[in-house]
């Protein structure tokens, strides 16, 4: 097969490939082969793939697919995993010098189930250090490029698998969202990504399992119908833990007639969220593309205090991130080595009392209350993936928008709170570039409609392609 050929495949769709190599119309050594081939050539500037495992050892993998019964819709095809994620004898150092060294000894089970349906792990995406934050850079592999703006950043934490995507050197990929880590970087390099209802992924059973869940792992592509797919291989409950979903598969329900939709757009929340020049009128501006659907938009005023979201969430967020960072710093060496970001939110959660914790939480029923009866009048919820344009990589953060003081190192990403902070499902789509800057919005329903997300985003992809 030419190198031209291969090329185009590379440039499909997941589901496409997929197709080809049940058909005999592609074989997975072939995609193999030129995978590699584009990492070589790609990666060296971008900086998305990490872990990149031996050339050789892929290339018998590959072999062993192509000779082996087909496991699922991803046999033979490679996956890089997000570094937050296990898989069985890659490094797991979630970009921090303190794990650097940790091999995982099984796969996670959003990694095992990508397996199990045949995916090829030929290493890791990019993430900051432990997730914190929606840039990708970290001491152990450095920064992750914008693949649609040189020398910015590629948001994150998925900015490693956003970027990979866009660039071609993998099809399909996982990420995980607490705050926006699967939207922020898709809006900010042209792909797609999905934050499920929260429970319709599981995390690993470990640690509680009970106490102000915020996060949750989910699928990045480059096409809707590859998110449904995905999220049909990651989706299901785990026995072991409380808060699963049952899930029916989607992706044979994604077309629909859109007609009737009624679509709510936020804007900057009646000016709550600071938005860099230009955001905001282009998003609005994409928003009333829906009507070209027979979807219905409206504008939105504010359903909600935005001091009370966010007061909320930094109280939760770093409630969770003293939980699960905190065996670490406990440990004067591991400490020594954690960014001042880790020990700000671990410490800032130490200190907090229980009935802050509980205020926080009731501030979070109510906005859960809140958001349940708007959706009686609308299907979906619109917000931009991000409040200002991808941001020089050197940069650790944006420190004001449009005049605005970003009191800390995550305020400048307020606008995907209302979505984190109560689990709902939320698909960011990529809009066409405004002056070369690439930017996304956040398509958001009411918990459990996974479904009608997908059917909007495919639409979308639709009139885009049209």
């Amino acid at each position: 097969m030419s190198d031209a050929v291969m090329n185009d495949f590379l440039d499909q769709p997941a589901f496409a490939i997929s197709a080809a190599l049940d058909k005999g119309d592609l074989t997975a050594t072939a995609l193999m082969a030129a995978t590699l081939d584009r990492i070589a050539a790609r990666n060296p500037d971008l900086n998305a793939i990490v872990s990149l495992r031996d050339t050789d050892v892929l290339m018998r993998d590959a072999a062993a697919a192509d000779a082996g019964p087909r496991k699922g819709w991803l046999h033979g095809m490679p996956l890089a995993v997000k570094d937050l994620s296990n898989a069985a004898g890659l490094p797991t150092t979630m970009g921090s010098p303190a794990l650097k060294d940790r091999i995982a000894a099984s796969s996670d089970i959003m990694v095992q189930r990508m397996q199990d349906a045949g995916a090829i792990v030929i290493g890791k995406t990019n993430t900051p250090e432990f997730g914190l934050g929606s840039h990708t850079f970290n001491p152990v592999f450095g920064a992750t490029q914008n693949a649609l703006m040189p020398g910015h950043s590629a948001g994150g934490s998925s900015g490693g698998a956003a970027v990979a995507l866009a660039s071609g050197m993998i099809a399909i990929a996982d990420g995980s969202d607490m705050m926006g880590s699967l939207r922020n970087p898709a809006g900010w390099n042209g792909v797609y990504g999905m934050r499920p209802t929260w429970g319709r992924v599981p995390s690993e059973p470990l640690g509680d399992l009970m106490l102000h869940p915020l996060s949750t792992n989910g699928p990045m592509a480059r096409h809707p119908r590859d998110l449904a797919l995905l999220l049909d291989t990651m989706a299901g409950p785990d026995p072991r833990q409380p808060h699963g979903l049952d899930h029916t598969p989607l992706a044979p329900l994604l077309d629909t007639d859109l007609g009737g939709k009624r679509i709510g757009w936020l804007g900057d929340w009646g000016g709550a969220y600071p938005m860099e020049d230009g955001v905001a009128d282009h998003c609005a501006a994409q928003v009333a593309r829906f009507a070209d659907l027979g979807c219905h938009v409206t504008d939105v005023a504010p359903p909600f205090s935005a001091a009370a979201l966010w007061d909320s969430w930094t109280t939760l967020r770093s409630y969770a991130v003293a939980a699960s960072l905190g065996p670490l710093y406990d440990q004067p060496a591991m400490r020594a080595a954690l960014k001042d970001t880790a020990i700000w939110e671990i410490e800032r959660g130490r200190a907090l009392s229980g009935t802050q914790i509980q205020r926080a939480s009731l501030i979070r029923s109510d906005w859960f209350r809140a958001a349940a009866k708007l959706f009686h009048d609308f299907d979906a919820l619109v917000l931009p993936t991000a409040q200002c344009w991808p941001f020089p990589i050197d940069w650790a953060y944006p420190q004001d928008i449009a005049g605005q003081k970003m009191d800390s190192y995550h305020r400048w990403m307020e606008v995907v709170v209302p979505v984190s902070l109560i689990g709902l499902p939320s698909v960011a789509v990529p809009l066409p570039l405004s002056q070369g800057r690439p930017m996304g919005l956040q398509l958001i329903g009411q918990s459990r409609d996974d479904l009608g997300l997908l059917q909007l985003a495919t639409g979308w992809h639709a009139l885009n392609a049209a």
